[in-house]
């Protein structure tokens, strides 16, 4: 399938900046010096002369002259001026950040291994990623991270933390954690490594139930789903248990076509709700083989975006059970758009919406059955309410 730039991800925060009521050409003289302005777009209703008097004051007198770059200057405004809608999800990459940001989609980076997001202006964990660092290490979805290093993360944006948090396989970091039950923060040491992101691991569990846990909506995602696909039918599986847990979401194309092997063809799988209040529906076309199938869905708090598009649709029209915590809440929905040099902005261009009309962003979704996961990693009641629940969908009465 082909993947465009649309994306549900739950990393965040940023800028931009646009020219005011000014046009190409046109040159601004202040006590004989010249700014030139070479856009010739006329975007912002203000008088943008402030911020060009601003920046010559700085340059004019600022002390340590030799740390003034233009070019970071330009950055920095973008930045400020999208961080005043308050979005942490509408992101200004610089070209080098955009080069970071291409390397997460496909999946191999250095770090620890988890995606982060901001909830309450905090800078929290999203999801450990399975098999890496942050993982090994028992940071869990939710945890709350106030320092890293001797860096206070309060004010930060996703992208700075991401920053101070990444750095050279087999060199340690320290972050610090307040977890809920916690009493006091704790000092978790990482050692970062290369980090591959993982994607779909399924198996056939009692009862002849396939068991799939989905990682991850990223690009390799619809291969993989397909053999697994396969492999349920080829075996006559008589439910499948789907595991999206600390699942922080991916592709958004990725998510309706995964809904398309459990739904009819047609289904509205979610509404995208635009500026203005319209709303445009997305269609499942998939192959529907699974969708005779009875369904539970294992959710959490690190489930999110891609994970409660797919969950809520699953719910909604085919009437899954979702097993588990109450969803992270990224209900809504960013574009990548290239801009010169390199440089990229993320964009929130809507708010999606369950099929039934559930609005997700900022609330999540709450579970039909409500299980706490556990510490034990020797146990895993979640798993084991899904399984049982699924058990009483098929009739199955284990030994």
């Amino acid at each position: 399938m082909t993947i465009n730039k649309k994306l549900i991800l739950g990393v965040a925060a940023g800028a931009v900046v646009a020219s005011g009521a000014f046009y190409g050409g046109v040159e601004y003289a202040r006590d004989a010096k010249v700014i030139r302005i070479t856009d010739s777009r006329e975007v912002v209703d203000a008088d943008f002369s402030l911020f060009w008097e601003a920046v010559q004051a700085v340059k004019d007198r600022y002390v340590e002259e030799e740390k003034f770059d233009d070019q970071e200057l330009v950055y920095g405004a973008i930045r400020g001026a999208l961080s005043t809608l308050k979005d942490p999800y509408t992101t200004f990459f610089s070209p080098s950040d955009a080069k970071k940001f291409g390397e997460d989609l496909e999946g191999v980076f250095g770090g620890i291994g988890a995606e982060i997001g901001i909830r309450n202006n905090e800078i929290v964990i999203v999801a450990p990623l399975k098999g890496n660092p942050a993982e090994e290490a028992g940071l869990k979805a939710g945890d709350r991270i106030l320092k890293v290093g001797d860096t206070v993360t309060a004010g930060l944006s996703v992208e700075e933390a991401v920053k101070i948090i990444r750095g050279e396989p087999d060199t340690e970091i320290a972050l610090l954690v307040f977890r809920e039950g916690f009493k006091e923060a704790r000092e978790f040491k990482i050692t970062r490594r290369i980090i591959v992101v993982p994607t779909l691991d399924y198996e056939v569990k009692d009862g002849n139930v396939m068991y799939v846990h989905l990682y991850n909506f990223n690009a390799n995602a619809p291969s993989l789903f397909y053999e697994m696909g396969l492999n349920a039918l080829v075996r006559g599986v008589k439910g499948i248990v789907l595991d999206l847990r600390n699942n922080p979401g991916g592709f958004l194309d990725v998510a309706t076509h995964l809904a398309g092997w459990f739904v009819d063809r047609g289904e509205v799988v979610v509404k995208e709700k635009f500026r203005g209040g319209e709303e445009t529906p997305l269609l499942a076309n998939g192959n529907a083989a699974l969708a005779k199938l009875p369904v539970v869905v294992i959710v959490n708090a690190g489930s999110a975006s891609a994970s409660e598009i797919l969950a809520g649709a699953l719910r909604d029209i085919r009437g899954a059970t979702l097993v588990g915590e109450k969803t992270f809440g990224k209900g809504s929905v960013q574009e990548i758009e290239d801009l010169r040099d390199g440089a990229t902005v993320k964009v929130t261009i809507a708010e999606w919406l369950t099929p039934a009309g559930t609005k997700i962003n900022g609330e999540g979704l709450a579970p039909d059955v409500e299980v706490k996961g556990s510490d034990d990693e020797n146990k895993d009641p979640q798993l084991e309410k899904a399984l049982e629940v699924m058990w009483g969908k098929i009739g199955y009465q284990p030994q």
